[in-house]
């Protein structure tokens, strides 16, 4: 759920209830634009696939291999013009050749089909320092998924040459709004991660907000107001399915799906007006209360495990980090300090790390915080940066910013080492949150 900054503590419980009502912003497709990356990238040349005309849709797979490589701040690829020859099988490549054009990788392929509804993509990647075979992959797909494909070609080069496993082949969801109040209209987008094949799944003229993944990547959830009142709702990405889940008296916010995409924890006031953490069951709408105190305790994360979730709570005074059993039934564990504000929690997808929003004296910044030994480092220094979220290869982060008083989103890598823009040809965006490897 986007969260209101602020800057003074006295504002912090004001801060949790504008969070509910604040308008989150506007249609968009998204291009990566590399900010900062390594110092000394991998060189990689990546020759242009032999294509196969009559059923690839004029697709360069080898250029989206090699946009995706880059992207990561980690590889710099050859420029086509500068190779003296192409060749699409390993057993044609000249080593030497593409050493002298200090080239570490050389990726070479090809596009075979058999039939209109059938491609595949052959690829080969040698190491040019030793002239080692590292992949000989057959990939089949069906012509309309090609672009996906040369994503998964991507992700294997690089969980070979950096031994982690690529993120190419998922998927971004944000939120998006056009138009000047108070005739807004509200879209919940998807696209690529590189951006590519952006569709709208929900549009609105109230707001939408928080969304979230179920980790089995078949549904989101989300707020909207489409009834003049917050309401959570999930639905199927595939179909558009989608069903109402919890319209209770007063506040209903911040889903979060568990790890087996079963249940969702949420944030609802009752009555009463005061938020707290429950755990929605959506097979039987079965609601266990997890807290219970006269503070704001909202934004719930699930741990990889399910055993336990993260929150935020202003208990202390101010908006702190705290942790609970998901079953319930014991107090709350406060696990932030040192910042006079830390907020919007994700854990990391091997469960060791927590990504937040923390404030600093220069403003509100993606900090990572080891949960083994409690110390907390920043990611990025804009002044209003939120809604971070983990890629599912735990070596990226997605999060909200601000650049010259318009709402962007960005990407930077868990070191900090790399950092990216993904710009928007109109509008804001915001609220991104990264899907989960398909299967």
């Amino acid at each position: 759920m986007r969260t209101l900054l602020v800057s003074a503590t006295a504002a912090s419980r004001l801060m949790f209830l504008a969070l509910l009502v604040a308008a989150v912003p506007a249609r968009a497709d998204l291009k990566i634009d590399i900010t900062k990356g390594v110092t000394d990238p991998i060189p990689i040349a990546v020759v242009a696939f032999a294509r196969a005309p009559l059923v690839d849709g004029g697709l360069d797979v080898g250029a989206v291999v090699q946009r995706d490589l880059e992207s990561s701040g980690r590889f710099r690829g050859m420029d086509r013009k500068d190779m003296l020859s192409l060749p699409v099988r390993g057993k044609d490549v000249q080593s030497a050749d593409w050493r002298t054009a200090r080239n570490d990788y050389i990726l070479v392929g090809r596009l075979v089909s058999s039939s209109p509804a059938e491609l595949v993509i052959e690829f080969e990647l040698l190491n040019l320092l030793n002239g080692q075979t590292l992949l000989d992959q057959r990939l089949s797909v069906q012509p309309a998924s090609l672009r996906y494909g040369a994503h998964r070609v991507a992700d294997q080069v690089y969980e070979k040459i950096t031994g982690t496993r690529g993120a190419f082949a998922t998927r971004v969801a944000y939120v998006s709004v056009d138009g000047p109040p108070p005739k807004q209209r509200y879209q919940l987008l998807l696209a690529d991660m590189d951006g590519e094949n952006m569709r709208v799944i929900m549009e609105s003229q109230q707001p939408i907000m928080s969304p979230t993944w179920s980790p089995d990547g078949q549904w989101i959830a989300y707020v909207s107001f489409e009834n003049h009142a917050s309401a959570i709702f999930v639905q199927r990405v595939r179909t558009g399915e989608r069903r109402q889940v919890s319209a209770r008296a007063g506040i209903n916010g911040a889903p979060a799906f568990s790890p087996d995409s079963s249940k969702l924890a949420l944030t609802l006031s009752g009555s009463t007006g005061n938020l707290d953490i429950y755990v929605l069951d959506l097979g039987s709408q079965g609601l266990t209360r997890l807290t219970e105190d006269p503070a704001i305790d909202t934004e719930p994360t699930w741990a990889p495990d399910g055993k336990t979730i993260y929150f935020t709570s202003d208990r202390a005074g101010g908006p702190q980090i705290y942790r609970v059993s998901a079953q319930g039934g014991e107090q709350p564990k406060r696990l932030t300090f040192g910042v006079p504000y830390a907020a919007r929690a994700r854990i990391s997808p091997d469960g060791t790390q927590l990504a937040l929003v923390a404030r600093d004296g220069s403003g509100y910044h993606i900090a990572m915080q080891d949960l083994a030994s409690g110390q907390l480092r920043f990611l990025t220094r804009g002044a209003l940066d939120e809604s971070p979220s983990f890629a599912p290869n735990g070596a990226q982060l997605i999060y909200a910013g601000r650049e010259r008083g318009q709402g962007v989103l960005a990407m930077v890598s868990v070191d900090g080492q790399v950092t990216q823009r993904l710009k928007s040809d109109q509008g804001e965006v915001r609220e991104p949150v990264w899907g989960p490897f398909s299967n």
